[in-house]
């Protein structure tokens, strides 16, 4: 029997999902009546409305299952409650890169990963390579610019 993966995020992460889903449900019957108005044209095989509504349909219905899914896997980490010396999930973490150039990232799940913001996702390159390590470690990164070099100067749980 197969085990369902837990999918770890923040509580704003379950929030964004939630928001979303509640969106696209209410755009159901929406989309319904887009579909009915489009029949009602006359021949479905040349009715370009009718076709682009059954696709968004089709998009909508595969969201709606997508989130779902990830909501019923959620597990929900509030990096508030934990501490320690080494980076896990959630904590947000203050490198140098090669440069001695600060730069600070939050370990986040893959729905709320935004590398522009901080937020990189657990399943990363650099992501991967964090997790596990502790203050003053040197983490090198294989990204398709090339091979990176960091020191962990801080771990905070925030």
């Amino acid at each position: 029997m197969a085990t369902v993966e837990k999918m770890p995020m923040l509580q704003e992460g379950y929030e964004k999902l939630t928001a979303d889903l509640k969106r696209l449900k209410t755009e159901r019957p929406l989309i319904v009546d887009a579909i009915e108005e489009a029949r009602a044209h006359g021949d479905l095989s040349e009715n370009a409305e009718y076709h682009a509504a059954k696709e968004r349909q089709g998009q909508v219905e595969a969201t709606i299952a997508d989130i779902e899914d990830k909501l019923s896997r959620a597990q929900i980490i509030d990096p508030r409650d934990l501490s320690g010396d080494k980076i896990v999930f959630g904590a947000t973490v203050t490198l140098l890169d090669e440069d001695e150039k600060p730069v600070k990232y939050q370990i986040v799940g893959q729905t709320e990963a935004d590398a522009k913001t901080g937020r990189i996702s657990y399943n990363s390159p650099l992501g991967r390579a964090l997790i596990g390590r502790s203050l003053d470690d040197e983490v090198e990164v294989s990204v398709p610019a090339g091979d990176r070099y960091y020191l962990v100067s801080k771990i905070e749980f925030i």
